[in-house]
């Protein structure tokens, strides 16, 4: 009778660490930040700007969590909501001016005669959109930069204030960090206007993120699928994550 219990007893032990492990799994995807799809890693985390999310990533919002005294919630763009329409060819027209430093832009035309890239505007460019803490520059994603200058279209020829573009920063998945991402202003155009204009443009791999606090829409290029999120959080919350890479100096000025 004893060998008999001790063997039930060791049965019942094997069928609780089976199912324990699936009743676990079960909440997982409840713990996700509201950054984040259902499943890692995150499509817009902390500045909107995270990696793309992976192939199983749900329609769903994410909602509720607080991030730093703020509110996020993303998700992804089904298909049947994108543009289906190729889109027009800009005028290739762009005036850029940083944010914290007016006298610092470019005014070009991103188009040669011929219609081929013109190099020395992107040159320009990329130099207002440098990164602002260490001075870096990185070739800026051709695709962005058209759909900047659709947006200078649109808006009637208004320079686009650049609050940040490039940035060479410990957090090397951001597509900030890529130079695929800005975040932008446009005087006298309120961010949902200029996020409402700007998701008539993604045809797919378009991230774009409204952050009402700080008053600016954040746009990138990323791999399908499209992504959508609203951010509340106050102004530099995510900081740390800016910071230029560990080990990195300051290059010293040549005399």
């Amino acid at each position: 009778m004893l060998l008999r219990r001790t063997a039930s007893g060791a049965a019942l032990l094997m069928l609780l660490g089976v199912v324990h492990p699936a009743l676990a799994d079960e909440g997982e995807d409840e713990q996700m930040g509201p950054s984040e799809p259902e499943t890692a890693p995150a499509a817009a985390a902390g500045d909107g700007d995270g990696a793309e999310p992976v192939k199983r990533a749900s329609t769903r919002k994410r909602r509720g969590k607080s991030r730093k005294g703020g509110k996020f919630a993303g998700r992804v763009v089904p298909e049947e909501q994108l543009r289906t329409e190729p889109l027009p060819r800009p005028s290739g027209n762009l005036h850029i001016v940083s944010a914290a430093h007016a006298s610092d832009q470019a005014k070009v035309n991103i188009y040669n005669a011929d219609g081929s890239y013109n190099l020395e505007a992107m040159h320009d460019l990329n130099g207002v959109l440098r990164c602002r803490r260490t001075d870096d520059e990185k070739p800026i994603d051709v695709q962005l930069l058209t759909w900047l200058s659709l947006i200078y279209d649109h808006f009637g020829g208004k320079p686009l204030k650049i609050v940040s573009g490039y940035r060479n920063q410990r957090k090397q998945t951001s597509n900030h960090f890529k130079g695929r991402a800005t975040d932008i202003q446009i005087e006298g155009i309120s961010a949902k206007q200029l996020r409402a204009f700007a998701e008539t443009l993604d045809r797919g791999g378009m991230g774009i993120g409204i952050y009402p606090r700080s008053g600016f829409v954040h746009i990138d290029v990323r791999s399908p699928p499209s992504y959508r999120w609203i951010d509340n959080s106050p102004a530099n919350s995510n900081a740390a994550e800016k910071r230029p890479p560990r080990g990195w100096k300051r290059k010293k000025l040549e005399s």
